[in-house]
């Protein structure tokens, strides 16, 4: 339980669903997280549960549309440890539509977030591994739709992300810090606030689970856990891709765990 004891890992996107998950995870093994999202409140909830747990946890609170807030944020976390061992960029943000009827603010809020923070944290992580020469791992969460299965614009997203680690992989090939890309499939998260209400819904009434979702509305975890319960065929569980990237970290340094698909046993339209 303390495989990552004394080690500095920086999430963001780390207020709810895979980014809460991994936070918990990284804490539980013993490593100081830095988590990062736009709610304080709720960060502010997970760093509790990790605290309570005996864990160590700080938060920043800023929109990764911020870079200098998110590069200020990757370096306080060396400076204030005197390390940085994981980055992870968990944030993400998907909205469905086809591309005839997509709006051009939809589209560039799933490239800012998906592509160009990733991008920002990934370069802030590597300066900082590089100046208090820690043997570090970039961990990007993506997508299986980012194979290239025409998942609309947001499978374009994940795509240029997977395109992006590939690219770091041979960029640092000759130094101690490794690049992992984690691709889920469906995934029991808040992915909903962005779909139409009578999909989310109709969702949870196929596994018989009665709801009054509205666009906008945030699942509680209670109703998430119970639709992963109910359909763990179909929705694998944030704590699944948390054990994925634990498993890549803590791997021996100088093995390359490179890219991990992870989900459930039946394929279902992606909502990591």
């Amino acid at each position: 339980m303390n495989s990552l004891l004394g080690k500095t890992a920086v999430i963001t996107g780390a207020s709810s669903g895979i980014g809460k998950a991994i936070a918990r995870r990284l804490a539980g093994e013993g490593s100081h997280v830095f988590i990062a999202g736009r709610g304080v409140e709720r960060l502010q909830e997970v760093a509790r549960t990790i605290e309570d747990a005996g864990g160590k946890a700080s938060i920043g609170a800023f929109d990764l549309n911020d870079h200098g807030a998110l590069q200020a944020f990757v370096a306080e976390a060396a400076r204030r440890t005197g390390r940085l061992d994981i980055m992870v960029n968990a944030a993400g943000v998907h909205h469905p539509g086809t591309i005839a009827d997509g709006r051009t603010s939809a589209w560039q809020a799933m490239f800012e977030t998906n592509v160009i923070a990733m991008l920002v944290g990934s370069q802030a992580a590597i300066r900082a591994m590089r100046e208090t020469a820690s043997k570090g791992h970039i961990v990007t969460i993506s997508s299986y739709a980012g194979e290239g299965n025409a998942y609309h614009v947001y499978g374009a997203t994940k795509a240029a992300a997977n395109s992006v680690c590939r690219a770091l992989r041979q960029e640092l090939a000759d130094e101690p810090i490794r690049t992992v890309t984690i691709m889920p499939g469906a995934v029991a998260t808040n992915f909903g606030r962005h779909f139409p209400p009578e999909f989310v819904n109709g969702m949870f009434k196929s596994v018989g689970i009665s709801t009054e979702f509205k666009k906008g509305d945030v699942l509680s975890d209670t109703m998430l856990e119970a639709l992963q319960s109910h359909a763990s065929a179909i929705f694998a569980s944030p704590d699944d891709i948390a054990g994925a990237v634990l498993y890549a970290v803590t791997q021996p340094h100088d093995l390359s765990v490179s890219e991990i698909l992870v989900g459930p046993r039946k394929s279902f339209p992606n909502a990591a």
